[in-house]
């Protein structure tokens, strides 16, 4: 056990050396470990797994600060918790990171190594880069089950996948179908409707000329972004109402690029104000072209590579070319044969490849889908709140998606991920985990990565873990992955139902959802490296400590709103820590802490009484907070009373007692000091948990060297007793702090300094003032306090009108200048203030319509501003 002795508490606090020891000490003793077999209620939750070969960034701080706090506060309550950690293998992303280095030191392609040696490479990556992320939250202080951890690409979760794809493969819900999909021809992969992002783009709007068959020289003019796809067109279709061209429809005109004869026909998915109204219809290269041309029976031509190059040798002009480059050449050819009319600017969205950032291509293709089972039940769970959503407002956009939900594509044209179990010999297909025999084939691709995540919350459970902690408590995650992964986690529960019985329930994965924000800088400009807007967080854990970067960017991180990064933030949560030390060795410098403070109701001076509410107060503050998952408001609340309730206030105040003759009210102030000491070190805990732990044994509250501050009892509110003493208490004390305010106000505006001793005059008919004299002298910093209710301040003072009476601050000769000044300045404003007030009250309108409370409320302040402007006035005669 730690000693409490005055001498172990340092000077300064240095987080470099407490925070990893301390980190050390909670895994050496088992401190994060589930126990399946607890009686105590379950508290659960699964990390969103982060990128196996991924590094931590601010991201993933704030979610994983968010997730700590509920898993240290849940053990504070008494629960059993489980925070299981993970990895994904994050199959496009690994992937595209060993061919990207392939490429750049062996000039080599996957296909030229081959399938069996290029997944060996990857392996060789996984090796050398992967697992840098957990050492990193780990040094955040992040308290997961590390005996737990799980990997995607775990033999037994492989299997579980495979099993999921082979069971809901015989229920009729995955089917193998030729669709028209979106394909990244960067990754040469197909990818699901979620993994494209609608980009804004410039581009631009080409008017084409197509000739009539039928009467040469007379041209159809129409519009298209992509003339480099001309080549597919096989018709031109307008809308069957469109009277501009309703004589045209059955008739025929050229292919201006690869000349062959187009039908014109018509149909109702044609929007006639777009363009001139006349759309070419090339159906291997969009969808609604490809919906257009199954219902009129058109053919299907490709004129692209998978990279995303032409491949229609029969215009050599564009063969070969990237898709971008022939746009701008077919644009060029036309212009030369006089067929393109003009072309204007255009924006538009196109949808980009989520993560190799570059255009998609709809593509027809042959592919793996999924028909989603249990929509109408994932939409109910959610609408009555079985799962509860924070901020709830992402409960409309998560219907959206499920009422007009399409087919999963889940097949990906990759190799490294969980390769899809279906085997093939000729034309026969057969899916199951192992093959089937000599002469059968598997497929090559393989399964999305999300549909390995989506069994994430309960397929990283045993049996036993998951009786204990199925459904799991909550989920923190971004909302940009609410349709890749929340959903579908709901969808995989609902249907596969690995809870204790057969109820939605049960086997719903969480209860709670909470989104964060997304982090921005100070611009409002998302991060990203080539911004240079980044900074790395394990920078900041060096410069200010990881409870510092923990506790600042909770204070900064409003529920559900994007957040602008701010350094000075992270730089105040250190500053805290500070305050939260030194706060500690001034206690400790009048003896050792009671670990088992104990308050005599009797003895407690008003300003323990006063800061007693306040702590209350701040209990009930901070619980409510946690209810609704308001953790910026509650990270402000602690910081508001532990800095200015507490350390400025109360704090100063208790030096009186502290330092005075009267050893019993010198020991209730210690105790009142130790009281809140301990409560503060409780309340922080989850967000600050190393300087916490290491005061919490230093100070000596630690009774038991076994029992760490997580598994301490959370503060309750105290009962402060009679109800009209504690209302006394808090006015006096507020008055007196009111009074306080203004006299450090005074100090400033007559240019005192606030370390230079200053005489103060106070006239008031409060009969109690003066036991507090001493401790109102202490706070003012005053050289002498005269509380007088008849004397009148000397010539030349400058005085405040306080709620107790005059303060007034005695001024030498040679300020008086300044203080007229001040006091024109004041009694300019009130006079104002005044003037606005009376003209309201002289209003009839308003004081007959208004509230009886507002009118009321203006009465009182019309009664203030002339007691104060007399006050200042007779303040500014006194000067002359």
């Amino acid at each position: 056990m730690i000693s409490t002795l005055m001498a172990d508490l340092p000077k300064n606090y240095d987080p470099k050396t407490v925070e990893p020891i301390w980190y050390q000490r909670w895994l050496d003793a088992g401190a994060f470990r589930a126990d399946s077999n607890s009686a105590k209620p379950p508290f659960s939750i699964v990390i969103p797994p982060p990128n196996i070969t991924g590094v931590l960034t601010l991201g993933h701080v704030l979610n994983n600060t968010i997730q700590d706090i509920l898993a240290r506060r849940a053990r504070m309550l008494g629960h059993e918790v489980l925070w299981l950690p993970g990895m994904d293998h994050a199959g496009v992303g690994t992937q595209t990171a060993v061919e990207k280095h392939l490429r750049r030191t062996e000039n080599k392609t996957r296909h030229d190594l081959g399938r069996e040696e290029f997944l060996r490479r990857v392996l060789e990556w996984q090796e050398k880069h992967g697992g840098i992320i957990i050492e990193q939250l780990k040094r955040l202080g992040v308290s997961a089950d590390w005996s737990r951890q799980r990997y995607t690409l775990d033999k037994e979760y492989v299997r579980a996948v495979l099993q999921v794809f082979v069971d809901l493969y015989e229920k009729g819900l995955i089917y193998r179908g030729r669709r028209m999909i979106n394909w990244d021809p960067a990754a040469l992969t197909a990818l699901s409707d979620e993994e494209v992002i609608p980009t804004p783009q410039k581009s631009s709007l080409f008017y084409v000329r197509y000739e009539f068959v039928e009467q040469p020289g007379k041209f159809l003019e129409l519009a298209t972004t992509r003339p480099e796809t001309i080549m597919a067109d096989v018709a031109v279709a307008v809308h069957p109402s469109d009277s501009r061209y309703r004589d045209m429809i059955g008739k025929k005109v050229w292919r201006p690029l690869a000349r062959a004869v187009l039908p014109i026909i018509a149909d109702e998915a044609i929007d006639p104000e777009f363009g001139t109204g006349a759309l070419k219809v090339t159906p291997a290269h969009d969808k609604l072209d490809f919906e257009i041309g199954q219902r009129h029976n058109l053919p299907v031509v490709d004129v692209l590579t998978d990279d995303a190059r032409i491949n229609f040798p029969a215009v050599p002009e564009l063969h070969g070319l990237d898709r971008l480059e022939a746009r701008e050449r077919a644009a060029e050819i036309l212009r030369e044969r006089g067929l393109l009319s003009k072309t204007e600017p255009r924006e538009s969205t196109i949808g980009f490849s989520e993560r190799a950032g570059v255009p998609i291509e709809p593509r027809l293709s042959e592919q793996w889908f999924l028909r989603y089972p249990k929509t109408e039940e994932a939409l109910r769970v959610v609408r009555q709140h079985l799962i509860r959503f924070f901020p709830a407002h992402w409960e409309k956009v998560y219907g959206q998606w499920l009422e007009n939900i399409q087919d999963w594509c889940i097949s990906r044209q990759i190799w490294w991920g969980h390769r899809i179990p279906a085997w093939y010999r000729g034309s026969e297909l057969r899916v199951q985990i192992e093959s089937p025999g000599e002469g059968w084939t598997q497929d090559p691709d393989t399964l999305d990565t999300w549909f390995s995540s989506w069994l994430w919350a309960y397929e990283t459970m045993d049996v036993e873990t998951r009786a204990k902690f199925y459904p799991t408590s909550v989920l923190v995650t971004a909302p940009d992955i609410i349709f890749f992964w929340v959903a579908r986690m709901i969808i995989a529960g609902l249907e596969l139902k690995p809870g204790k019985t057969e109820r939605d329930e049960d086997n719903i994965p969480f209860r709670d959802v909470f989104f964060t924000g997304l982090i921005r800088d100070k611009q409002g400009r998302k991060m990203s490296k080539s911004l240079g807007n980044s900074p790395d967080p394990l920078d900041l854990i060096a410069k200010y400590g990881a409870d510092g970067l923990r506790f600042g960017l909770m204070r900064i991180s409003p529920s559900g709103q994007d957040i602008r990064f701010d350094e000075k933030q992270i730089e105040e949560g250190r500053n805290f820590a500070t305050k939260l030390w030194n706060v500690a060795r001034f206690r400790q410098m009048h003896g050792t802490s009671d670990p088992d403070p104990q308050l005599k109701p009797a003895e407690l001076s008003i300003y323990a009484i006063e800061v007693l509410a306040r702590l209350n107060e701040t209990i009930d503050a901070t619980e409510a907070g946690y209810r609704d998952y308001q953790f910026n408001t509650i990270a402000q609340r602690l910081y508001d009373f532990v800095w200015s309730d507490y350390c400025d206030w109360f704090v100063e105040a208790a030096k009186t007692d502290i330092f005075g003759d009267d050893q019993v009210r010198k020991n209730a102030a210690l105790t009142t000091m130790d009281y809140i000491s301990s409560a503060i070190l409780r309340l922080l805990h989850p967000f600050m948990p190393h300087i916490t732990e290491e005061l919490w044994v230093l100070m000596g509250f630690a009774k038991d060297k076994n029992l760490f501050l997580d598994f301490a009892p959370l503060p309750a509110p105290i009962d402060l007793g009679d109800e009209e003493r504690l209302k006394t208490a808090q006015s006096r004390v507020h008055s007196i702090y009111a009074l306080v305010e203004a006299g450090r106000n005074l100090r400033a505006e007559a240019g005192v300094p606030s370390n230079r001793k200053a005489r103060f005059m106070l006239r008031s008919e409060a009969a109690w003032i003066e036991d507090e004299s001493l401790t109102i002298a202490r706070l003012l910093s005053a050289e002498s306090l005269e509380i007088n209710p008849k004397t009148k301040p000397p010539m030349g003072s400058s005085l405040a009108a306080v709620t107790l009476g005059e303060l007034s601050l005695v001024i030498d000769k040679g300020d008086r200048a300044a203080e007229r000044e001040r006091l024109e300045r004041e009694i300019a404003k009130l006079e104002t203030d005044l003037k606005s007030t009376e003209a309201k009250l002289a209003n009839a309108s308003f004081v007959e319509r208004a509230p009886k409370s507002v009118v009321e409320e203006h009465q009182r302040r019309r009664d203030d501003f002339r007691t104060r402007l007399t006050q200042l006035r007779q303040a500014r005669a006194s000067l002359s």
